[in-house]
């Protein structure tokens, strides 16, 4: 079956693939949300796993919606969050990556995920990844088109323990071949004194298992940075707001030296 012989994968009931905060900001910070969201189209019957799933770390980036765009106001920076879950399809994958859309995540397996066509993929694809990332590149298009600087962050949250095995770091900073902003934020997070900082850790990136750093990032040269947090600091409106005032106040200290860098 052909992908344009599938029924529609999104509906006028479901949500708007992603949503853009602070649309004229006029920081340099752009911020980007992949797995901000949770949501499953109504097409799909909930992938066939119980809510209680979907709302474990494996659904979606536990409380990095609330930070990004508190942070977003901090700043008066663009940002953009993503609707649907991870386990619909992955934004921040590669369309070649094996977990692009899972049918097994920590051990959990997704039955909607199981067995699909290629069109099936497909129309996953060009629903949702596509367009997503479509809207970034408008907004870094036109950015660049302006003359405007770009600083570029990559948010994400991580799950507190993972296999059975705690994981110590309160955030970590995430890079591949540009270290730039990463050295400068590493350097900052750990200034703080009150943080364990991963360095490329809980996760590393690269082009085979990541999309934003390789593409909007490395692929235009921009200076930029992947964050993680801890979802157990940022899973109430309290932690989201403390952490978006500590970044705010860092990324603002950072400013000067980071934008000394897109000249």
């Amino acid at each position: 079956m052909a992908e344009r012989d599938l029924p529609a994968l999104l509906d006028k009931d479901d949500p708007a693939v992603f949503r853009v905060h602070q649309p004229h900001g006029r920081s340099p910070y752009v911020l980007l949300a992949d797995h901000a969201g949770q949501r499953i189209p109504q097409a799909l019957d909930g992938l066939g796993i119980a809510q209680a799933e979907r709302d474990r770390h494996i659904g979606w980036d536990i409380g990095i919606a609330g930070t990004t765009l508190a942070l977003a106001h901090q700043l008066d920076a663009w940002a953009i969050e993503q609707t649907y879950s991870r386990l619909v399809i992955d934004c921040n994958r590669p369309l070649a990556s094996p977990t692009l859309i899972p049918a097994v995540s920590d051990h959990t397996p997704i039955p909607g995920n199981t067995g699909l066509t290629a069109a099936q993929r497909q129309q996953r694809i060009d629903a949702i990844h596509t367009p997503y990332h479509q809207r970034i590149a408008a907004e870094l298009d036109a950015r660049a088109a302006a003359a405007r600087p770009t600083l570029l962050v990559m948010m994400h949250s991580f799950t507190p323990q993972m296999n059975g095995h705690p994981r110590p770091w309160h955030a970590g900073v995430l890079y591949h071949r540009d270290t730039r902003f990463a050295a400068l934020l590493l350097q900052a997070l750990a200034d703080e004194g009150d943080l364990v900082v991963g360095d490329n850790q809980p996760y590393s990136v690269s082009s085979s298992s990541d999309y934003a750093v390789p593409v909007h990032g490395e692929g235009r040269g921009l200076v930029h940075v992947e964050l993680e947090i801890r979802q157990d600091l940022i899973a109430d409106a309290a932690g989201q707001q403390a952490w978006a005032e500590r970044l705010a106040r860092i990324f603002t200290r950072l400013q000067p030296d980071l934008l000394a860098l897109t000249t």
